[in-house]
Protein backbone atom coordinates (compact mmCIF):
# COMPACT_ATOMS: atom_id res chain seq x y z
CA UNK A 1 0.00 0.00 0.00
CA UNK A 2 1.87 3.14 -0.70
CA UNK A 3 1.52 6.02 1.64
CA UNK A 4 -0.81 8.07 -1.00
CA UNK A 5 -3.54 5.38 -0.34
CA UNK A 6 -2.47 5.05 3.65
CA UNK A 7 -3.45 8.75 3.86
CA UNK A 8 -6.46 8.73 1.72
CA UNK A 9 -8.21 5.58 4.08
CA UNK A 10 -7.39 7.64 7.40
CA UNK A 11 -8.97 10.75 5.75
CA UNK A 12 -11.66 8.61 4.98
CA UNK A 13 -11.73 7.07 8.25
CA UNK A 14 -11.37 10.31 10.33
CA UNK A 15 -14.38 12.09 7.93
CA UNK A 16 -16.92 9.26 8.82
CA UNK A 17 -15.79 9.33 12.77
CA UNK A 18 -16.80 13.37 12.21
CA UNK A 19 -19.94 12.49 10.79
CA UNK A 20 -20.92 9.91 13.50
CA UNK A 21 -20.29 12.56 16.27
CA UNK A 22 -22.65 15.15 14.34
CA UNK A 23 -25.21 12.66 14.28
CA UNK A 24 -24.90 11.71 18.10
CA UNK A 25 -25.53 15.83 18.20
CA UNK A 26 -28.87 16.70 19.81
CA UNK A 27 -29.76 19.04 16.71
CA UNK A 28 -27.44 18.01 14.20
CA UNK A 29 -25.93 20.55 11.56
CA UNK A 30 -27.32 19.63 8.06
CA UNK A 31 -25.21 21.71 6.18
CA UNK A 32 -22.22 20.34 7.94
CA UNK A 33 -23.13 16.98 7.23
CA UNK A 34 -23.61 17.41 3.60
CA UNK A 35 -20.30 18.87 3.34
CA UNK A 36 -18.52 16.34 5.69
CA UNK A 37 -20.36 13.49 3.28
CA UNK A 38 -19.40 15.43 0.07
CA UNK A 39 -15.83 14.91 1.06
CA UNK A 40 -16.50 11.67 2.05
CA UNK A 41 -17.73 10.36 -1.17
CA UNK A 42 -14.51 12.67 -2.85
CA UNK A 43 -12.20 10.45 -1.15
CA UNK A 44 -13.65 7.35 -1.78
CA UNK A 45 -13.59 8.37 -5.14
CA UNK A 46 -10.17 8.62 -5.51
CA UNK A 47 -9.36 6.29 -3.11
CA UNK A 48 -10.98 3.94 -5.82
CA UNK A 49 -9.41 5.45 -8.69
CA UNK A 50 -5.84 5.13 -7.25
CA UNK A 51 -6.84 1.16 -6.57
CA UNK A 52 -8.13 0.33 -10.51
CA UNK A 53 -4.64 2.10 -11.36
CA UNK A 54 -2.67 -0.26 -9.62
CA UNK A 55 -4.74 -3.48 -10.65
CA UNK A 56 -2.88 -5.71 -12.98
CA UNK A 57 -5.00 -6.23 -16.24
Amino acid sequence: MSNFTYTLIQLHKRLDDQIRGELKQRVPDSFKLLRLKKLRLRIKDRLHASMRRFQPA
